[in-house]
């Protein structure tokens, strides 16, 4: 193979305080010191009670999984200090949106000018997965087919089934919220990277927005590396489904370029079809299953992750990701995040506690499992 299919993972957190367990504004102190230690690898969001991490670039899952532990550790040792703790849930469990205050900086101060209300509400958590592909045209051929698998991935990472203290009854009320905005979802299909850069560009050119970091789309070309940068996930409260979840990118990516090689390639489903898949996805997780559309059936997410295990056996063993891959399995089994919280919500109900703390107390506990 002629790519190297380097990593890169961006998570963001929910700061909370240890006591109320609500949100926490992060201190300037706690990101001073997190800069100090991680410089140009963590960075205030859009909210003040949120703060992002991403990887150095990674050429295998086990630098991967060195460098986010390092991240993890530091933002919760740090945050620790301020009688605060991160969780790495995609909305928290009863939080109100309204009570929420957005960085003042001038990236956030624009986003905030131009998206009006719809930006208040951004009170969600994402995962970033990003995958090298050095070949410009590459990337724009490859979005299509990778599209197939956003709703697969979007399943298996489920982490926000409450808001403001209601049961949604989605697996991921986060996506719910997203698409609010403009330019999110599925990508458009390209014909070329040069029908890319045309489309997009003429936005920049009429000034609507400044580059395509502004484009939100679950799948694209990242404005700042040459990777393909995967957005639909939730993010993940245990740092090893985290991982998981990040090498069947990998790998899928490997599998396509592999097919390419052999003059081969996934079929391109139209966006309605896979539509359909994300929106299953976003509503029940992995309880449900998805559209094979290749048999006109809807399988179960057990039968789903069974049959992508073996298909992607070759592009696993090559990468060096056989026992996250099998971890795919314990993610269906033992239910997502979405699910494990309504177990814990359910659970503390029934003993009169208050459900929505119990979930958050739960959320701490998975983000330092893996530590």
């Amino acid at each position: 193979m002629q790519q190297d299919f380097t990593l890169g993972i961006e998570e963001e957190y929910l700061l909370v305080d240890r006591d109320t367990l609500d949100l926490a504004e992060a201190p300037a102190a706690l990101m001073t010191a997190c800069q100090s230690d991680l410089q140009e690898q963590v960075s205030p969001e859009f909210l003040q009670c949120q703060i992002e991490v991403g990887t150095r670039v990674c050429t295998t899952i086990e630098d991967a999984r060195e460098d986010l532990k390092r991240l993890r550790s530091c933002v919760s040792r740090h945050a620790a200090r301020h009688n605060l703790s991160p969780i790495a849930v995609s909305c928290h469990p009863f939080a109100d949106w309204k009570d929420q205050t957005h960085t003042h900086k001038t990236r956030y101060n624009a986003l905030q000018q131009a998206l009006g209300g719809v930006a208040r509400r951004m009170l969600i958590c994402g995962m970033h997965v990003h995958v090298g592909i050095e070949d410009k045209s590459l990337r724009t051929d490859l979005i299509p087919q990778l599209s197939y698998f956003l709703p697969h991935l979007l399943a298996l990472s489920t982490s926000s089934p409450f808001w403001q203290g209601d049961d949604t009854g989605l697996a991921s009320y986060r996506l719910t919220v997203f698409d609010n905005l403009p330019r999110t979802g599925l990508p458009p299909h390209f014909q070329s990277w040069a029908e890319y850069e045309r489309t997009t560009g003429t936005l920049i050119e009429l000034g609507l927005i400044e580059d395509t970091s502004k484009i939100w789309w679950d799948l694209r070309p990242s404005h700042k590396f040459p990777t393909l940068e995967t957005r639909i996930m939730d993010v993940s409260p245990r740092m090893e489904h985290a991982l998981s979840l990040a090498a069947m990118t990998q790998a899928i990516t490997r599998m396509l370029c592999r097919l390419r090689e052999r003059n081969q390639r996934w079929r391109t489903y139209d966006r309605f079809m896979i539509a359909e898949n994300r929106w299953r996805a976003q509503r029940y997780g992995t309880s449900e299953g998805l559209i094979d559309f290749g048999d006109r059936s809807i399988k179960p997410m057990a039968t789903l992750t069974d049959e992508l295990i073996g298909m992607l056996a070759e592009d696993t063993e090559a990468l060096g990701i056989t026992g996250e891959m099998a971890t795919l399995r314990t993610i269906v089994k033992d239910g997502t995040s979405a699910a494990r919280q309504r177990r814990v919500h359910a659970e503390a109900a029934a003993q009169d506690k208050n459900p929505g703390q119990a979930v958050v107390r739960h959320l701490i506990e998975e983000f330092h499992a893996d530590l």
